[in-house]
């Protein structure tokens, strides 16, 4: 009604989903759902409660959590990932079920235990470009962070988010075992270094652009995206770079020769 009380308040959000889940179902929907509802029962829902947060909602891969501490956020992710590291020792990489987190603090609205505004938006699109088994973290959610937790973070610059008016700073937390993303920033005011040609054929699968009329089909051009990625890793004479690296570029007008220099590939796939 005009003129109701909008309740709002300051939280740290987390989302997350599986990374590459419509190529996992495809392979074997049954193990698929199986495997997920362990990591969650055994993994993910504890170490959600253990850290105060509250699950506001999932989807069929993913979900959306409000923290009222950053630090427990971050806390919270960590743990998860390599727990879910831990648990995927072993398992081929095409099979293994990897979260993708992102985390932003900001102003959220509140609507029957549901929440809304760019506070969410921010998180869920920060998740979007974290790596498989990553967590992308918000300048703001970092401030909050540094100092008061022993881990490392990678600056990876300005970072031009889908329908987030302004470009943002963000920072990948850097896990034991994983390596630092190999673009900082996908901002044209920031130089990146040019990368010598790997000695084997490389190849980079940049982000499809969406030829339908419907803005809400995006996620299917990323999934294919994902899945060829996923596919050409598997062959070991390629030098793959990684999705998160790719999708810097996306929605930009791009300089193949650039693109190349800067990712030190010589092949493309772009739809």
């Amino acid at each position: 009604m005009p003129g109701e009380r909008v309740e709002r308040r300051l939280a740290a959000v987390l989302a997350a989903d599986v990374a590459g889940y419509s190529r996992l179902m495809g392979l074997d929907e049954e193990r698929t759902l199986t495997q997920l509802k362990t990591f969650r029962k055994t993994v993910v829902d504890p170490g959600i409660a253990t850290h105060r947060g509250r699950i506001v909602k999932t989807t069929g891969d993913g979900m959306l959590v409000e923290f009222a501490s950053a630090v427990d956020a971050a806390r919270c992710s960590v743990e998860i990932q390599r727990e879910m590291a831990q648990q995927n020792t072993g398992v081929p990489p095409e099979l293994r079920i990897e979260y993708r987190i992102g985390i932003h603090v900001g102003d959220i609205i509140i609507d029957d235990n549901d929440i809304f505004g760019d506070g969410v938006n921010i998180a869920a699109r920060l998740e979007g470009i974290a790596e498989p088994g990553g967590v992308c973290i918000s300048d703001d959610a970092h401030r909050q962070i540094r100092g008061k937790i022993d881990i490392a973070f990678d600056d990876i610059g300005e970072q031009a988010l889908k329908n987030i008016t302004e470009p943002m700073r963000a920072w990948h937390i850097r896990l034991a075992g994983v390596a630092a993303p190999a673009i900082p920033s996908n901002s044209s005011a920031i130089k990146v270094r040019d990368l010598a040609l790997p000695d084997k054929p490389s190849i980079v699968v940049l982000p499809f652009d969406n030829m339908s009329a419907e803005a809400g089909q995006d996620y299917l051009a990323d999934g294919i995206v994902e899945a060829i990625t996923a596919a050409l890793s598997c062959i070991r004479s390629f030098f793959v770079i990684a999705r998160s690296s790719a999708f810097t570029y996306k929605g930009r007008a791009i300089n193949a020769r650039d693109v190349g220099k800067e990712l030190g590939v010589a092949l493309f796939a772009r739809g």
